[in-house]
């Protein structure tokens, strides 16, 4: 596997070096660098190109002048811009805006699209099935810059407009949404038409008792889950994990599970009222997220006996769960506060930008307003890798469930869930991995349209201005991150072959 790792990645270093050396001739000589400065009514006008062309070293032809940008690249230096910035300055704020952007839209899209893309197979040719195909080919066919459009238009503007009036939702969408629930709970609920109604009417009547709750509470205005809503949400997640990765008649995993939501939800208040005010750093949430991980993997070690791995698995996703459900309503807390600000007045939703300029405020106001101004750009990515995701995925676990070893399993008498889990969706992951390595390593390179219309500054606004102005140095540091990024994720994908199915090795 080493022989193969540093094979792969001689092959690729040189394989980049050649496409660095294209990519820069043909920036170079796509247009004249000078020619902003040659329109100018200056009167130090030839002082200012003279300047410009000894900054850049445009007195050497482009297939020459790869050598010196290379040679500074190596030392870490990617130069400066046409008009003298730094471009590691610049390509570090693009980055970090761009990781931020695509970082939650990757993770959900992926998450929602594997399970989406599971039930639809597991449901084959029901009305779910084809009503998640036809609203996947929908947003695949649809423009992003459309889509983000209608985003600002309806969930922006219209719900910022929503909070300013009073924010009640009327009977009929009440009763509209709860037909919705009921009807995708009772397409995705097998079993008979007497079960299929049984199910339709708890989600409708759950769904209605939440929304009326939420209007009687004014919850649009001051939104919290509360410790009732944690301890829901942590006991489900404890019998939910259990359920899928072990099955319910593991005693030992349902009881760790349950003693890490128990914990989570005794935690609540010294940690709402009291500890949170102590947590003012990124990295001071980031410590908590990992100490929740050795605790809950703590409890499921002690609590598994000899089937342990499945058991810590469980506990340490139950535990991130409520973790990060008790950090959300702590967020929640100060929603009111940010959204009634003189920075906000009252319209928290952003259409545009990054973050609020001059706003003031602890962690948890800070976070919140990452919140309102991701929330658009993130749900746009969403909608349009979603699709691909749940199509894919449901096309790969079909072709594995149609396979040998999958109706031997079920011949020897193996309940479905263990099949599906243990068998089916864990070969089912191999083409999926491809996608989501290339993914993954084409969305660090920026979403520019996403980001042109949300007035995002990553990185591919970076490349887009550096082609506009002729300006190699910003384009070639764009370039050498994407095209590092994608040798890397490649490789990524290769080895998780091996990790997903042993049958794979290289030798």
């Amino acid at each position: 596997m080493a022989t193969f790792v540093i094979r792969r990645l001689i092959a690729s270093v040189f394989v980049l070096l050649a496409a660095t050396y294209i990519m820069y001739n043909l920036v170079a000589l796509s247009g004249d660098p000078l020619e902003d400065l040659r329109q100018s009514s200056a009167p130090n006008k030839e002082q200012l190109i003279e300047s410009r062309i000894r900054l850049l070293n445009l007195d050497v032809a482009p297939p020459l002048r790869y050598f010196i940008w290379f040679a500074n690249v190596i030392t870490g230096n990617f130069g400066v811009t046409v008009e003298g910035r730094s471009v590691n300055a610049l390509l570090e704020q693009a980055l970090g805006s761009t990781v931020q952007l695509v970082t939650i839209s990757t993770i959900v899209a992926i998450f929602l699209g594997l399970i989406v893309g599971i039930t639809t197979a597991l449901r084959q040719y029901s009305g779910y099935d084809y009503s998640v195909t036809f609203i996947s080919f929908l947003f695949f066919s649809l423009p992003i810059f459309w889509v983000a459009v209608l985003l600002k238009q309806f969930v922006a503007i219209g719900f910022n407009d929503f909070l300013e009036d009073d924010p009640q939702l009327p009977l009929l969408l009440i009763a509209v949404l709860a037909l919705v629930s009921g009807a995708l709970w009772a397409s995705v609920i097998p079993g008979s038409a007497r079960r299929k109604a049984i199910t339709f009417a708890i989600a409708a009547g759950a769904t209605v008792a939440l929304l009326t709750v939420m209007n009687l509470t004014d919850w649009f205005s001051s939104p919290s889950l509360t410790i009732g809503g944690v301890a829901i949400m942590g006991i489900g997640a404890a019998v939910g994990f259990t359920a899928m990765i072990t099955g319910l008649a593991n005693r030992r995993a349902l009881i760790a599970a349950l003693i890490v939501a128990g914990l989570g939800i005794a935690l609540y208040y010294p940690f709402q009222y009291n500890l949170s005010f102590y947590v003012t750093e990124w990295w001071m949430l980031l410590a908590l997220a990992v100490l929740t991980v050795l605790v809950s993997g703590a409890i499921g070690y002690f609590a598994g006996g000899h089937d342990r791995g499945p058991v810590i698995r469980v506990a340490i996703f139950t535990g991130l769960t409520a973790a990060f459900v008790i950090a959300l309503d702590r967020f929640m807390l100060v929603w009111d506060d940010y959204a009634n600000s003189g920075r906000v007045r009252g319209r928290p939703i952003a259409t545009i930008g990054a973050s609020t300029p001059n706003l003031e405020g602890s962690l948890w106001v800070e976070g919140v307003d990452i919140y309102t101004h991701l929330l658009l750009p993130t749900l746009a990515l969403i909608l349009i890798s979603f699709a691909t995701y749940t199509r894919y995925s449901r096309a790969s676990l079909l072709e594995v469930l149609n396979q040998d070893y999958i109706r031997t399993a079920r011949a020897k008498g193996l309940s479905e869930r263990t099949v599906v889990v243990r068998h089916a969706f864990r070969n089912a992951l191999i083409p999926i991995a491809t996608i989501v390595a290339f993914d993954i390593g084409g969305l660090i390179g920026g979403a520019i349209i996403t980001e042109r219309v949300f007035g995002w500054t990553g990185m591919g606004s970076l490349f887009q201005n550096g082609l506009q102005r002729v300006d190699p140095n910003p384009v070639m540091a764009f370039f050498v991150i994407v095209g590092g990024l994608a040798i890397l994720f490649n490789l990524i994908a290769d080895l998780v072959y091996a990790a997903l199915d042993p049958r794979i090795r290289v030798n």
